[in-house]
């Protein structure tokens, strides 16, 4: 070998520079386990609220000491960005998609005209969007064209308004007009991304991840280590559309003929139902609503759909108060067209909000604001120059805001007003009151200064606050697809996959020990060495380890160990034909160079194609797996190389390359595989036909990444019954399903409950409805804080959930299918170069569809009677894309052996097809055995997680080991027949 100087400096660099990259991993985890202990031994378990506490020890303890040297080189606060970056499964956390609303962008583009036009043209391309794989913007543009008849896009009620009139013009065209608006649409998204970036920053999670994902609009937010879930939704979600109002004055006689009127509307409108006639016990909110008088209503007599849930005359400037589980109902209510004419001329604008309720309260109050015919508020949020969490005269947590020189005028006389008129001024943020205090200073507050009070905790003005002075987002963003891990389940996966990697990393180790004897050491190193450039380039390059990641890094393991099989067989085949070790070694490096870059190249292009289409954490598996592959490569081909070299060098060593256990094994084969090949038809095609006979009739089992809705990983102390489960929430939620996920205590439950509609208050909804079914299954105190993600008990109740909103679901399941049929279109044009016939190609693609399908079908025909998850998930196609990865690995090696033999001696009839067969058997099984051990690893201990992720693998390498034998190569056999028996030699 060449270059051997080169070759160890640039080794002993490479495994330098990684065990430097990793010492900070090691150092925070030394240091943050230090504050662990610190914060156990300070906070008493017997405390309430203890493990919120034990965290703010944590805190201070690791901020106290941030900046204090380690080692002579670092500092906490240095490695803790330059360590190894753990993902959601294995810290906890909460990732979001986050999608902008582009028809929002649009209206505000046009100055909320309403044009019915372009209005029209909106409502078509929100129908069309729902099927269609177009950006909306080009459904809008398509649309308009549809119905514009004489209109323009450059009309003055639509785009050539004062707002654009510098860049659009009435003489315009519609082509001139639209790259503008494209180009106004990204900008809107780049300021939405900059806004959202700055609140994150504001959060206090470190090494958090926010990216545009193309040109859809949509930015993917991951927040690995944020405790507080709810917190963090808000934050992400939150437009900060920040609005003062002026209220109505208290007892208002034109609002309360209103709502008389409006409760005598709905007796019409509201069907009855027999429940309405059952007397209710008077519950916790009835009777704290009852202390609420109306002396000039008669409610009690008849029903009142109105009075029965709201009562009038709330505290303060509020014009109502009822149970919080009653506003959507009510409001829904109020915005009936039918209701809303019964307004009197002098109040017909008037907005109604509910206020922000306080923490555990059952109640919240109505307000009624002063509006106006376009619904604009008297001051918007665009005013604040500043915004910070401080403390009002109470000592209570509030928010103070600066405002501009327009806004503190503008506020002055808003004050002023509010002081003449006995009014309140409503501050409203994203459409909820926060407070509407009254204003006892007469001529109004000047300077511009205001403060924001309620019952805030330090946290929510800390957010409010950042919201504010980040500013609000362009449109509203719409969290469409949400992955949530409390931490106790992160520990869990550390754990699990720790163990799992540990045990096939032995395994494999002692493995070539026993198979290759002291050759089998030198691949140990390498292979050892290999491990520690992986995790090296990983936190150099600040990529994620994912729970995938790490499955990704013991499959590398296993399939690493190909290619020091691959040159370890060669070498023994050199020394049968009576070479020296020396020669032997040298040309078994270099014939079985070709095979491993083959077979390598192709299972890191289904990686890359992987990496294009997945997300999330299947992008983390395909980073590791393209890393394990590079770094594989170089420790197999060069490192061991090395070693071997080194040894045989010295004076007096022998180097054989097997034990006395396998010196003989796989000697002399003579099997003949294509006489064979007609049973191996007859028998794939069973398997086949019963397989999609499963498919067409029973289907699979589509996890919500393919079908959208909600799915939550829950555990309890002792074992539940998914069926029971199942039966009590089908009547909460409508549609719900429950199975065992695991142990018996433990269950997942999917559900569609509301998937159409965005915002955290159905997450809220959703989680209280699952507490409040499920109460009874768990010990007895259990809190709702217990049972939430992230909560006050990490070992039971929501250990994690997933939200799939419909419109993502269909994308994942288009990229999904270009996954897998890209892999195979590219890999099918990588053979044909290769080997420069089309035959071989036909060969490799007709084994992985077999491989596929056969997959496919064991998992339909297996999933109702499996003690593990069986669904089809974005996982599941990444279990594919590997197996088809693998299952061509394995067919490359044979085939490159195929070439190899017939080029020197021709194809006999097919007898060199046999004995490239026979001669790369021992390879084809060592390798496969040592993957499937290492499978069999993940599937036992990785977690469960992963249970149907590793056993579609498992039942891939089995078959893709049986199809390279059976499938490919008699195919390749039969479509080249005519050939092979016209010619002697290729």
């Amino acid at each position: 070998m060449q270059n051997k100087g080169l070759i160890k400096l640039f080794a002993f660099l490479f495994g330098l520079v990684s065990i430097y990259q990793l010492s900070y991993t090691f150092i925070t985890a030394k240091v943050e386990k230090d504050a662990a202990l610190f914060a156990t031994s300070a906070v008493s378990p017997s405390e309430e609220d203890y493990v919120a506490k034990r965290e703010g020890v944590e805190a201070i303890y690791l901020d106290s000491i941030g900046a204090n040297p380690i080692l002579g080189y670092t500092s906490y606060d240095d490695a803790k960005k330059k360590e190894l970056n753990k993902g959601l499964d294995l810290k906890g956390g909460i990732n979001v998609t986050l999608q902008i609303s582009v028809k929002d962008i649009l209206k505000g583009l046009a100055d909320n005209t309403k044009n019915p036009i372009f209005n029209k043209a909106l409502a078509d391309a929100d129908v069309a969007s729902k099927d269609s794989d177009e950006t909306y913007i080009d459904l809008f543009f398509e649309a308009f064209d549809n119905i514009k008849g004489d209109a323009k896009l450059a009309s003055p009620d639509i785009f050539a308004n004062k707002g654009l009139s510098d860049e659009i013009n009435f003489q315009m065209t519609d082509d001139e007009v639209k790259p503008i608006i494209r180009r106004k649409i990204d900008e809107s998204v780049v300021s939405a991304f900059e806004v959202l970036r700055e609140r994150i920053d504001g959060f206090g999670v470190t090494q958090p991840n926010i990216q545009r994902e193309g040109n859809s609009g949509r930015i993917l937010v991951e927040l690995p280590g944020a405790r507080d879930i709810a917190r963090a939704q808000d934050l992400l979600s939150s437009t900060a559309q920040l609005e003062f109002w002026e209220t109505y004055e208290p007892g208002n006689q034109s609002l309360i003929n209103f709502f008389i009127q409006a409760n005598d509307r709905l007796k019409t409108l509201v069907e009855d139902t027999e429940e309405d006639a059952v007397v209710k016990e008077e519950s916790e909110i009835d009777s704290l609503l009852s202390d609420v008088t109306q002396d000039s209503l008669d409610v009690a007599t008849e029903r009142n759909p109105l009075f029965e849930k709201l009562q009038l005359s709330g505290p303060g400037f509020a014009v109502g108060i009822a149970a919080i589980k009653d506003t959507a109902e009510i409001g829904s209510y109020l915005r009936m067209p039918e209701v809303r004419r019964l307004l009197p001329a002098d109040v017909q604008f008037t907005k109604f909000l509910w206020e922000r309720p306080t923490k555990d309260s059952e109640v919240a109050s109505l307000y009624a604001l002063k509006s106006n015919r376009d619904n604009t508020p008297r001051i918007s949020g665009d005013v604040v120059s500043d915004a910070r969490d401080q403390f009002d005269q109470f000592n209570r947590p509030a928010v103070g805001m600066d405002m501009n020189v327009k806004g503190a005028k503008l506020w002055e006389k808003l004050t002023s007003e509010a002081n003449l008129n006995n009014t309140g001024i409503a501050i409203v943020l994203d459409n909820k009151v926060y407070t509407a205090p009254g204003v006892s200073q007469v001529g109004g507050i000047s300077g511009g200064s205001s403060e924001i009070t309620g019952t805030f905790t330090v946290n929510e003005t800390k957010d409010i606050a950042n919201v504010l002075r980040a500013g609000k987002l362009p449109a509203s963003a719409e969290i469409i697809d949400s992955f949530v891990v409390g931490p106790s389940l992160g520990q869990e996966a550390i754990d699990s996959g720790f163990m799992s990697f540990l045990i096939a990393m032995v395994f494999v180790l002692l493995w070539m020990v026993f198979y290759y004897g002291k050759a089998g050491i030198f691949a140990d190193i390498a292979l050892s060495f290999n491990i520690v450039l992986i995790f090296g380039v990983l936190a150099s390059l600040g990529a994620v380890l994912t729970l995938p990641g790490i499955a990704g890094i013991v499959l590398t393991i296993g399939m690493s160990v190909d290619a020091n099989v691959l040159i370890f067989e060669r070498i023994k085949e050199e020394l049968a034909k009576g070479k020296g070790k020396g020669q032997a070694i040298s040309d078994g490096f270099s014939n079985a160079l070709s095979s491993i870059l083959d077979a390598n190249i192709t299972t890191g292009l289904t990686a890359i194609i992987l990496l294009i289409f997945g997300s999330g954490p299947i992008k983390g598996f395909a980073t590791t797996l393209i890393i394990g592959i590079l770094t594989s490569l170089f420790t197999a081909i060069f490192v061991t190389r090395l070693l071997v070299d080194w040894y045989i060098s010295g004076k007096g060593r022998t180097l054989d390359f097997s034990t006395a256990i396998t010196k003989n094994l796989f000697k002399n084969l003579n099997i003949n595989f294509l006489s064979k090949r007609k049973i191996s038809y007859v028998l794939s095609f069973i398997l086949v036909a019963v397989g999609l006979f499963s498919l067409f009739t029973q289907g699979l089992d589509e996890g919500v990444d393919f079908v959208g809705g909600r799915n939550y990983q829950i555990r309890f102390v002792n074992p539940v019954s998914p069926s029971e489960i199942t039966n009590e929430l089908s009547d909460a939620l409508g549609s719900a399903s429950a199975k065992t996920f695991g142990d018996a205590n433990q269950i997942m439950v999917t559900t569609k409950y509301k998937v159409d509609v965005q915002g955290t208050e159905v997450d809220d909804e959703i989680l209280g409805i699952l507490y409040t079914s499920l109460q009874k299954y768990l010990p007895d105190g259990a809190t709702y804080e217990d049972f939430i993600p992230g909560g006050t008990n990490g070992d039971i109740g929501v250990l994690k959930y997933r939200k799939v909103g419909p419109t993502i679901a269909d994308d994942i399941k288009k990229n999904a299918l270009w996954a897998i049929f890209g892999s195979l279109a590219i890999v099918f044009l990588y053979i044909l170069l290769r080997f420069r016939k089309w035959q071989y190609s036909l060969g490799a693609v007709v084994a992985v569809f077999h491989d596929v399908l056969i997959v496919l079908g064991i998992f339909s025909l297996t999933s109702k009677v499996m003690p593990f998850s069986m669904e089809v998930d974005q996982a599941f196609i990444a279990a594919i894309l590997t197996v088809i990865g693998y299952s061509l690995n394995d067919t490359v090696v044979v085939f490159d052996r195929i070439r190899e033999m017939v080029s020197e001696h021709g194809w006999k009839g097919g007898d060199n097809i046999n004995n490239a067969l026979n001669s790369t058997l021992s390879r084809t099984l060592n390798t496969s055995l040592t993957t499937l051990v290492v499978l069999l690893s993940i599937f036992v201990f990785g977690g469960e997680s992963l249970r149907g992720f590793m056993f579609a693998m498992i039942i891939g390498v089995i078959v893709g080991t049986y199809s390279s034998l059976f499938i490919a190569t008699p195919v390749m056999f039969d479509t080249l027949r005519s050939k092979i028996s016209g010619e002697k030699k290729d």
